[in-house]
C-alpha cells in the first residue's frame, strides 16, 4: 500500500486531512506529518513517501532546490496547496511536477476524491505502463510539466479536454465538478491559468466524436447546476507520436474558437487552428464611409455595416488578434467625431473607454460589435442634444451681448448676428423660433424697460433719459412710448411719483 506525508504550518489541516484518510478508507498504509520545511525533507529523506500533499508557503528560498532534488530523486506523487492564486505559485507547483493544486480551502468531499484517486494510481501506475506497451508515460507520471516542456521520452499522444469558464476565478467550482463527474473512463485533470486540461488515454483511433458527445453531456450537466458560461474544446490530431506539449499547444489555440461562437459550445478540434490574415486597417475608402454615416446620423448603416464585416459564420475565421486592431481602427474614427463635436470629455469620455477596453480584453466578437455600436448610437444622440444645445445657447449669447449694448443707438441686428457667429437672416430665424420676436421688437422692449427704470429712479431730463436708453432722440423716443405705454415720458414719471 502507498504512503502518504501530509506538510502544512496548520495543525488543523494535517489533522483534518489525516482524519479523513482513516474515516474514509483511503488505502493508505502510513500517513506521515510534517509541520515544517526541515521536517518535510527529513520526511522524504527517511520515510520516501509515495505522495506528497505539500503547502508550497511553507517552503523557503534556502529549502527550495534541496526540496526539488528529493522530489527528483524519490519521485513522489506530488500534490501542492496554497493560499495565493497567483502565478509564481503556479510555477513552483510545475518546478515539483505537481499532479494538482489547490487553492485554500478546498471541501473534505474534495480532498477525499483527489487523495483516493492519487492512491489509486500509485497503486495502478505499473499497470498502466504496462498496458501503454512500456514505451509511452504512465498516467501516474504525467504532469503540468509535461503540458509546458518538451518531453524528453517518445509517448504515446493523447486526446485533451480544455474546459474554460467565462470567469477563471470559478475554475476551482468547475475542477470540483469534473473531479466528480462519472466519466467513462476518468482523464487527468491539469488546472491551467486560463482553462483546466483533461488528459484521456484512449485505444480508439478515432477518439474526437465519442469526446465530442460526451462534451455535449457534460455541457448540459454543467449548465443544469452552474450559472457561468462554459466552453469545451475536444482536441485529437491523429497523429500517434504528438508529444503533449505539443498537444496542448494546438488544443490551446483552438480555445480563441469562442470568441466568434460564444460560449456553451463544444468545439470538435483535429489540427491547429489556421486563421486567416487579414488587413486589420481601414482603407481610405471606408474611413470616409464612416465619416459619411456619422455626420449623417446613420444608425442602421452603421449596424448592417458592422455585421457584414464581423459576424462569420464559417471557418476559416481571421486572427483574432487582427479583428481586434480592426475594430480599434474603427473606433479611431469615432473619436474624431467626438472631438469634432467637443464631446471628449465627461460622460462619453468614460465610455469611449470602456469601449476600448472591452475591444481589447472582451473574450467574445458579439458582444465588442453590440458595444461599439451603443456606444456610436449614443454619441450620435450627444452630438444631436449638443446642436440643440449650442443653437439655444447662441440666442442666450446674444441676447445678453444686446443687454450690455442696447444703449448704443447705432446697434443692429448685423452685429449682433456678427458677434454669435451667424448670418444675420439664420439668427433672427433662431431668434423668432425661441421667443417669438423680431430683432427689432426684443431690442424696442429693452430700451423701453430701461426708460422706464430711468424715469422713476433718477431725476434725469427726458432728453437724457432717450440717449442713455438708446434712442436716437427725445422727439423718438417720445413717440415711441406713447404708442407702447399711452402717454409721454414726463406724464407717466408724474402719474407714477403720485402713486
Amino acid at each position: 500500500m502507498p504512503s502518504i506525508l501530509i506538510a502544512d504550518r496548520d495543525a488543523n489541516e494535517r489533522i483534518g486531512i489525516g482524519w479523513l484518510i482513516t474515516s474514509c478508507a483511503i488505502p493508505y498504509d502510513h500517513v506521515y506529518t510534517a509541520a515544517t520545511a526541515e521536517e518535510v525533507i527529513q520526511s522524504l529523506e527517511s520515510h520516501t513517501p509515495d505522495v506528497l500533499c505539500l503547502e508550497l508557503d511553507m517552503i523557503g528560498k534556502a529549502q527550495w532546490e534541496s526540496l526539488k532534488l528529493l522530489i527528483e530523486q524519490y519521485r513522489p506523487l506530488v500534490l501542492v496547496m496554497t493560499a495565493e492564486a497567483t502565478f509564481e505559485r503556479a510555477m513552483q507547483g510545475i518546478e515539483l511536477n505537481a499532479r494538482d493544486l489547490w487553492l485554500k480551502p478546498q471541501t473534505p468531499e474534495m480532498i477525499r476524491r483527489v487523495l483516493t484517486r492519487f492512491c489509486r494510481d500509485r497503486m495502478d501506475s505499473g499497470a498502466r505502463e504496462r498496458q501503454q506497451g512500456g514505451g509511452g508515460r504512465s498516467a501516474a507520471e504525467l504532469s503540468h510539466r509535461d503540458l509546458f516542456f518538451p518531453s524528453k521520452k517518445p509517448g504515446k499522444s493523447h486526446p485533451l479536454m480544455l474546459a474554460q469558464l467565462e470567469d477563471p476565478q470559478r475554475h476551482p467550482e468547475l475542477l470540483h465538478f469534473l473531479s466528480a463527474y462519472p466519466f467513462r473512463e476518468q482523464p487527468i485533470l491539469l488546472p491551467a491559468s486560463d482553462a483546466i486540461v483533461g488528459i484521456f488515454f484512449a485505444d480508439d483511433p478515432d477518439p474526437l466524436p465519442a469526446l465530442q458527445q460526451m462534451g455535449q453531456r457534460l455541457l448540459r450537466d454543467w449548465e443544469a447546476a452552474y450559472d457561468d458560461p462554459l466552453s469545451l474544446v475536444m482536441y485529437h490530431s491523429g497523429d500517434g507520436e504528438q508529444p503533449l506539449n505539443e498537444t496542448y499547444s494546438d488544443a490551446s489555440q483552438a480555445l480563441h474558437i469562442r470568441f466568434f461562437k460564444g460560449y456553451r459550445q463544444v468545439s470538435a478540434v483535429r489540427s491547429r487552428i489556421a486563421w486567416t490574415m487579414i488587413d486589420p486597417f481601414l482603407t481610405p475608402a471606408e474611413q470616409r464611409a464612416w465619416v459619411d454615416m456619422l455626420h449623417a446620423a446613420g444608425k442602421e448603416e452603421l449596424k448592417q455595416w458592422m455585421y457584414r464585416q464581423f459576424f462569420f459564420k464559417e471557418e476559416p475565421y481571421p486572427e483574432p488578434g487582427l479583428l481586434r486592431i480592426r475594430l480599434t481602427s474603427i473606433l479611431a474614427q469615432v473619436r474624431r467625431y467626438m472631438k469634432a463635436h467637443g464631446l471628449d470629455h465627461g460622460h462619453m469620455e468614460e465610455g469611449y473607454h470602456r469601449v476600448f477596453e472591452t475591444i481589447l480584453y472582451s473574450p467574445i466578437l458579439y458582444r465588442i460589435v453590440q458595444e461599439l455600436l451603443l456606444f456610436t448610437y449614443a454619441l450620435i444622440d450627444s452630438v444631436h442634444a449638443h446642436k440643440e444645445e449650442a443653437r439655444a445657447d447662441v440666442i442666450e449669447l446674444a441676447i445678453r451681448y444686446m443687454e450690455s449694448r442696447y444703449a448704443d443707438a447705432d446697434l443692429r441686428l448685423e452685429d449682433v448676428a456678427r458677434h454669435v457667429d451667424r448670418s444675420p437672416a439664420y439668427f433672427s430665424t433662431l431668434l423668432s423660433q425661441k421667443h417669438g420676436v423680431s430683432f427689432r421688437q426684443l431690442l424696442a422692449s429693452m430700451r423701453m424697460k430701461e426708460a422706464q427704470r430711468l424715469l422713476l429712479e433718477t431725476s434725469l431730463s427726458v432728453q437724457e433719459v432717450a440717449a442713455r436708453s438708446g434712442f436716437v432722440n427725445a422727439n423718438y423716443f417720445s413717440k415711441i412710448f406713447k404708442e407702447k405705454l399711452g402717454t409721454t415720458p414726463r406724464l407717466f414719471r408724474i402719474q407714477k411719483k403720485k402713486q
